[in-house]
């Protein structure tokens, strides 16, 4: 799940005319279920990709098509929807997007890279699912929280957040995570690279010398995050980011999913940036 931060607009896509105000809903990644769920409409879901699960109680009885990234058409197909939710924030889904076309079910993709966008995805699968009202007060209410998180970015640590450990992915400027960084205080040493996410060698992390690693491995569940990993890599001995206080965990649904749920993630990249000033207070390297 790699994410953008570019101003450009949203590239939600409709596949084939969808049904306005649907009754029988797919979604085939967890961030357009999660989405669907906070408009108030997980009564229409039914069914979802192997990997959303969240909330539990709601998509832990709906029918499973495929991980994202082998969602199966045709058990979506036989599951009867009138509208099909999917997105190209998973790297890779773009074939099943395809599979979908193919059978001609009626698709809606997301395609977000920075926070704007994905306001803006809200607003619309909002508008299709018939509750726009709710969009717009869902919007709001994000719109505020994150306010309320912001902090001045400018000189705050500098800190990578590592989408998968071997080799080490990281998000560039084109990624709504840069954003989500500076809001809490901090900087993306990546902000400069115009891409959505980059494989780094240990010489290409020494260079950038960051203050901090959040580790956030996309596929992987939270209880197997092994903050030791990187911390033990030969390549990257010295450096202040594997130092102590300076390695951090945080699930990659609340920095991989472009949703509500990002607002928590910038609520846990503020403590991430308050251990770095701590530490450089007390004179930690």
């Amino acid at each position: 799940m790699t994410p953008g931060a570019s101003a450009a607009p949203a590239a939600t896509t409709d596949r084939r005319a969808p049904c306005v105000s649907p009754t029988r809903v797919v979604s085939t990644v967890c961030s357009n279920t999660e989405i669907v769920h906070a408009l108030g409409c997980s009564h229409l879901l039914v069914g979802v990709d192997d990997h959303s699960d969240w909330p539990p109680e709601v998509v832990g009885p709906l029918p499973r098509v495929g991980p994202e990234l082998g969602v199966d058409a045709e058990r979506v197909a036989r599951l009867e929807p009138d509208l099909v939710l999917a997105s190209l924030s998973v790297p890779g889904h773009e074939r099943v997007v395809d599979s979908l076309a193919r059978r001609g079910l009626p698709c809606v993709v997301t395609d977000p890279v920075g926070l704007e966008d994905v306001f803006t995805d809200i607003l619309h699968l909002a508008a299709l699912l018939g509750v726009p009202s709710r969009g717009e007060r869902l919007v709001g209410e994000l719109r505020g929280e994150l306010s309320g998180l912001a902090r001045p970015a400018s000189g705050g640590p500098r800190v990578l957040v590592e989408w998968w450990p071997k080799p080490v992915i990281a998000p560039g400027r084109r990624s709504w995570v840069t954003q989500m960084i500076e809001l809490a205080g901090g900087e993306n040493p990546l902000a400069e690279r115009d891409v959505r996410s980059l494989p780094l060698a240990d010489s290409e992390v020494v260079a950038l010398d960051p203050d901090a690693v959040v580790i956030a491995w996309c596929g992987v569940p939270f209880h197997r995050y092994r903050p030791e990993v990187v911390r033990r890599r030969p390549g990257w001995r010295g450096l202040r980011c594997v130092g102590p206080g300076r390695v951090h965990a945080i699930s990659e649904e609340f920095l991989g999913r472009p949703g509500p749920r990002l607002v928590e993630g910038v609520r846990q990249l503020r403590v991430v940036v308050d251990a770095c000033r701590a530490a450089v207070d007390c004179g930690a390297p």
